[in-house]
């Protein structure tokens, strides 16, 4: 099949199917006479696969460890779950950090009037570096 028939089959873009080969995610594919990349079965489930770890906010770096791994039928399971387990622990690091980021804006949101008036604490908590200083224009 050529590419836009495997980027509808597996749910992953041309575009990105050509990135994921050049990363080396992918094989190269084998091409036509005419040139035109060419896929098997094979690697449109590999390709499901890339986008399922990317769905799960895999970078390509572990999706690359996690490739390796399902490949390699003597691998361990606690390989694969240290693997998932490390990256549980950077999305909840993750989450934190953008739950404290909202409340933080909350804070600021809910300070503010919101009226016709120039003050605005959402700016001025911008304005605010979190060392107890503040940032002025000049050296923004």
């Amino acid at each position: 099949m050529n590419i836009g028939e495997a980027a509808a089959a597996s749910g992953v873009s041309a575009k990105m199917i050509r990135y994921y080969e050049d990363a080396g995610l992918i094989p190269p594919a084998e091409r036509s006479a005419a040139g035109y990349r060419l896929y098997g079965d094979a690697d449109v489930h590999r390709l499901r696969f890339i986008r399922r770890a990317r769905d799960l906010g895999f970078a390509v770096v572990e999706i690359e460890e996690l490739l390796g791994l399902w490949s390699d039928r003597s691998r361990r399971s606690a390989d694969v779950k240290r693997l998932a387990q490390a990256h549980i622990a950077d999305l909840e690091g993750r989450i934190a950090k953008l739950r404290q980021m909202a409340d933080t804006l909350r804070t600021l949101a809910d300070c503010c009037a919101g009226d016709h008036r120039p003050d605005c604490p959402i700016l001025a908590g911008l304005e605010d570096d979190g060392e107890g200083g503040t940032r002025g224009a000049a050296s923004a």
